[in-house]
Parts: C-alpha cells; structure tokens; sequence
C-alpha cells in the first residue's frame, strides 16, 4: 500500500526537512566538536561515553546539545500546543519552521562574516542548532506521518524491515520510509562533501535554505488539503 494522496502531499516538504537534519549534524559533528544536534539518539550516548571520562568525547558540548533540543521542543509544544486547522498542520506550526529555518540561515551568514566559532560561541550555537532541531521536530509530528520525523530513523528502519516480504509483511508505506531513510544519509554525504570543499558555515546556509524549502512545501501540501476539504464540502448531497 502506498501513501494516501493527503499523505503523498506532505512527504516532499518533509524529505527536505530531513536532507536538512543530515546537513546540520554533519556541520555540528564534522566542523564543529563531535556533536551531533538533530540526532538525540546518538547524543544520549555521547554525554554517556562523557561522564565515563572518555577523554575523546567532549561532555559539555553533547550535553548542551541535549538541553537545547529539549528546549527547543519544550517552546514550540508550547507556541503549536492547541492549534487548529482545517488541514492537518495548524498556521503555528509553518511559522515555527519559517522561523527556525531563518534562524539557521542567520547563523551560517554570521559564522561567515565572523569565523570559525570557539569556546563559548562554539557551545553557543551548538545550543542554537540543537534548540532549532528540537523545534523543528515538533513541528514536523503536525503532518501525522509518525514514519518522517526528520530527526531520526531508527523506528522508520525497525517498521520497514517487519513490514518487508522478508519478515512476512506487505511492504505498506515502504516509499515513505525508504525516503526518509535516503534523505537522512544524502543530507549528511552532502554536508561532508560541503564542509570539505567549502566550509561549516556554507553547508550550514546550505541546511537552512533546505530548511526553507521543507517549509514551503508543507506549506503547499496544506494549501491542497485545504482545497481538497473545501471541495468536498461543497460536493451537493445526493438524493434518491
């Protein structure tokens, strides 16, 4: 079974949203202190590699990462918490992601303009990236595709191994998760590429105009549930 036509029409803004993830922690791990600020899962057990005294995992960094992503959930729960919408994906939630993809984008141009950061603006814009992609998960559960987080794919991978022909299942909602799967790793192959021919602070305007695009295109997938809604409405009753 394939997406929903409603579903189908969220996937592409969320695709970006996760080339987006794959950019920035490719930024924050490769050029910044071996920290990753979309994948909690994989920060978790850095900040426990950290308190064993691992002199090669920086615990301040992974641990500043993780308050920032709970942080940024904990505010855009807050901004999107009770909205509604005729579509599935409240107003809240596309200013929130319009937000947080001008914040990425400011943030490469400063780091432009500035430098390479260090000590405190080192931790500080893991903090800012980290709190970007706390945000930016929330607003992403708005489409109710639980297979495209845009954080993480570990349960995207679990669903699509026991849904497979292999382990007995009907491969229902492969395309979606197969998506999220490339997306995540095309994001971090072309942050790598980006920060080894360019810089930190161009892959990183890279993530946000990845980020900009995410968010126009759920925007335009809620623009056509929207339309499809009304045109439903308006189909007269039938009588007989």
């Amino acid at each position: 079974m394939e997406p929903t036509d409603s579903d189908a029409s969220y996937l592409a803004g969320l695709f970006a949203l996760t080339v987006a993830t794959g950019l920035v922690d490719a930024v924050s791990y490769l050029a910044l202190d071996r920290v990753f600020t979309g994948n909690m899962t994989g920060n978790v057990l850095f900040v426990g590699f950290g308190l064993t005294g691992s002199g090669e995992v920086p615990l301040l960094n992974n641990a500043v990462a993780l308050v920032g992503f709970l942080a940024g959930a904990i505010v855009a729960g807050r901004l999107v918490h009770g909205r509604t919408h005729v579509t599935r994906l409240p107003t809240a939630h596309l200013l929130v992601l319009f937000g947080t993809a001008a914040t990425v984008l400011v943030t490469g141009a400063a780091w432009l303009v500035l430098g390479a950061p260090a000590g405190e603006r080192l931790i500080g814009l893991t903090a800012l990236l980290a709190t970007a992609m706390g945000m930016q998960a929330v607003v992403a559960r708005g489409t109710r595709i639980s297979d495209v987080t845009t954080v993480v794919i570990t349960s995207t991978l679990v669903n699509f191994a026991l849904d497979s022909p292999l382990a007995g299942g009907t491969g229902d909602k492969w395309v979606r998760r197969a998506g999220a799967v490339v997306s995540m790793g095309a994001g971090g192959a072309f942050g790598a590429l980006l920060i080894s021919a360019w810089s930190g602070a161009g892959a990183l305007l890279v993530a946000g105009a990845c980020m900009t695009l995410g968010a126009i295109g759920l925007g335009v997938a809620r623009h056509r549930e929207g339309r499809r809604a009304a045109g439903t409405r308006t189909i007269p009753e039938r009588t007989g």
